[in-house]
Order: structure tokens, then sequence, then C-alpha cells
């Protein structure tokens, strides 16, 4: 066993709820295989443990994993791509990425830097869009494997609207999504995700293979996107005789406790309840949403319906893989939006980057450092005479601290991170 000594910050209860920020300073965790099995002030914990290990972490703050709800593989050689909406981002930018997944050697190279990227920024969980190969998929689920992070992905499958080399038929998107799954799901610390791209890109037959894929799957995740940029979502409508966005997936049966959706910027009341009433969870990305211009993110009308919400970095259309950056832009979207807006805090940033994510994904056994949960978690320490280490070192308080990591903070803070208490990044 071992004792980390720190100072730890998390938020256990739903701050939108009435739950708060949970400080504890110059405390104890004690981890064994990985878990959480006492936590208290570290006097208490070295007298009832004076044999273990301790490792010392103050001189930072200590916080949970970050867990990104919706980030794509292929997409991190296009981060940058400025200027354009959704659909011209995807045709000059992203799709062409996507194309070169089909050369293994290329993917391998790529998965590499994406496993790396997401750790170096804190984040120990992660939905991730696969690729549009079965073969690049797999070479994903090796490095993150290697890496150790826990991810859930799954092949992209597509049948209509994009370029001929990303599409596939209902048929062998089914026996190719099986076959990784089979590979790779629950193996370690990987989970599968059925994937359609959107439904703009995928017929009613594919969608119906995607319900098919699921239920074949015991706990997998269904991801995709909805309602992000208003022509996308003229053009669903029209591909489906007029149906909402979230209803091509809902008639499928694709709307339900399994399902993260990306992005629904612009939902009807009417969607937002189906949401609601499935169980689905949204993940809000908002730098994706700045670059690209889709539009302000409404979550207080999400909240109002009992929408689950948490954060995505939407690599390549977001702008790098720090939930810290998410967190920030997602204040102030929700500043822009004036009283249409959500007040956040701190705490509600955290919650979003961390207890929201692992809940959205379904990993009970992270999102905070309770007894009982993994030791998945990150050591922030700026360094020494940086604007964010002046901030911190003159804050008020806890939450003011935080709030200036999120102001402040980039990757390069983040001093080291754990997995099952196995130390990846430093």
């Amino acid at each position: 066993m071992t004792i980390y000594r720190g100072t730890f910050l998390d938020t256990p209860d739903n701050p939108f709820t009435g739950g708060g920020l949970r400080v504890d300073a110059d405390a104890a965790l004690l981890v064994r295989d990985g878990v959480i099995v006492a936590r208290g002030t570290f006097g208490d914990v070295r007298r009832a443990h004076p044999a273990e290990d301790i490792v010392d972490l103050s001189g930072g703050l200590v916080l949970p994993g970050f867990v990104d709800t919706h980030v794509h593989f292929p997409q991190i050689r296009a981060v940058g791509g400025l200027g354009l909406p959704l659909l011209e981002w995807l045709d000059r930018y992203a799709l062409p990425e996507e194309a070169k997944m089909a050369d293994v050697g290329y993917a391998a190279g790529v998965a590499a830097e994406f496993v790396r990227g997401l750790a170096a920024a804190g984040t120990t969980s992660a939905l991730v869009f696969g690729a549009h190969y079965a073969d690049a998929v797999d070479v994903l689920f090796s490095a993150a494997s290697r890496v150790g992070l826990r991810i859930t992905s799954g092949l992209v499958v597509s049948d209509r609207l994009l370029r001929e080399d990303l599409l596939t038929t209902p048929e062998r998107a089914y026996t190719e999504s099986l076959a990784l799954a089979e590979r790779w799901h629950g193996v370690g610390r990987n989970r599968y995700a059925v994937t359609p791209r959107f439904s703009l890109s995928c017929t009613d037959d594919l969608l119906a293979a995607c319900r098919t894929m699921l239920d074949e799957v015991p706990g997998s995740l269904f991801t995709s996107h909805v309602n992000e940029n208003e022509a996308e979502i003229a053009t669903v409508s029209e591909l489906f005789g007029g149906c909402d966005y979230v209803s091509t997936y809902d008639k499928h049966g694709l709307v339900d406790r399994r399902s993260v959706l990306a992005h629904n910027v612009h939902p009807t009341d009417v969607e937002l309840k189906m949401l609601a009433e499935g169980g689905a969870a949204v993940a809000h990305c908002p730098t994706s949403n700045a670059a690209l211009g889709s539009g302000l993110f409404p979550l207080a009308r999400h909240l109002h319906y009992g929408v689950r919400v948490a954060l995505g970095s939407d690599v390549g259309a977001g702008t790098g893989f720090s939930l810290l950056k998410e967190g920030l832009q997602a204040y102030f979207a929700q500043r822009l939006l004036g009283d249409q807006g959500c007040t956040l805090s701190a705490a509600h940033l955290l919650y979003l980057a961390t207890s929201a994510g692992a809940e959205a994904l379904g990993l009970d056994e992270v999102g905070d450092l309770s007894v009982g949960k993994r030791f998945d978690a990150q050591l922030l320490r700026p360094t020494d005479g940086s604007p964010l280490a002046v901030g911190v070192e003159h804050a008020d308080d806890a939450e003011e601290a935080l709030a200036r990591i999120f102001t402040l903070g980039t990757p390069a803070d983040v001093h080291a991170v754990w997995i099952d208490g196995e130390l990846l990044h430093r």
C-alpha cells in the first residue's frame, strides 16, 4: 500500500444540484492495488499505517484525472484549421486526415501522439471517436493499452455523403465492428463504442445495424454527433423526411443510458425532453463550438430538462487536449449567453471535467477521489514564478486557486498523472 500526501480537490457531489468543491489540505489517501481504501488527515492515516511508503505531493494540488467525453483520434494533426464552419472544415481539414488512416503505419504514429497528448493533459479516461478503418482502430487500442489509459472507442461508420474511401456498408460495418469488439472490449481498460459518424452520413439501414451491434456487445457505449451546425441540421431533416436530429437515433433505440451525443448546440425542447427521458448524455465541446462558429451551448436548457452534460475536447476542431481550456471556454460561453446562461464556479468546471464525464461514460470507479474509487489522479504543480504559480499562491482559498488553474493552467502544469495508482506521466 502507498500513502499519498497532499491537498486534494474533487467534486463527489454534483454542484448543479447543491454539491460543492471538496477540499482536504495536508490530507492523505491510502491506495492498495490501485484503489483508495482510506482518506483522512495525513496524521490520522499515517498513525493507522505507520509502515507504508509515502508519496509527498505537497506544493501542488491533486485533482481527479480528467474524463474527455468526445475526442477524435485521427484529427490530432488537423488542429488549428481555423476560419470555416463545420461542413466546410470537415472537407478541408478533417476528412483528408481521416482518409490517411488507411495507412496503418501512419495511423500508428498518430495513435502514439494521440495517447501521449491525452495523458500529458491530465486526461485518464476518454470516449474516443476512432477511425473509419478497422486496422487503425486496432492500433489506437494498442497504443492506449501501452500507456494505460481508460479508452472507449470503436470503428467510425458511414455509408453516404462522405468521400468514397471513408464509406462502408451496413453488413461490413457490423462484421468489422463485432470483430474489433471481440478483440478489445473489456480487455484491460479498453471498452467498445458503436460509432456512426452522424446521421448526415448514415442511412437508416446503417443506424439499424448500429443498434444490433450495441445489443450484441454488452457494456458497450453508443456515440455520435447531434445538432452541431444549423446547415447540418437542415440537411439531416431533409434526408430523414423532416425528422428532428435526435429522433434519427431514437427511432432505432439509440438514445438511452449508453448514449453520449456530442455538441447539441441547437436542440429543440422536444429533443431535450427525449434525451432526458432516454437518459442520454451530451458531450459539450466549447472550444470546437467557438472555433467553427457553431454557436453557444444552451447549458441552462439541458439542466432544466435533466439532460446529463460533461466536457469534450473535440480535437481536432477543438483547440487542444486540455479540459482546463475547455472548462474556461465553457465559462466564457455561459457568460456570453447573458440571462440565458449558467453562472459557473470553479467547482462546476471541475465537476464537468471529472465526475460528470465518469458518469456519462458509466465509469463508476473513477471521477473523484473517494474511498472505493480507483486512484486516477493528476498533480498540478506550476513552475515557480509563473503567472499560475503566483495566482495560486495569492488565492484566498482553494476554490479561488482552482479558478486560477482553469484560467491559466496548461498541460505544462500537469506534473504527474496516475491511473490505478500507476504513474503515467511526469
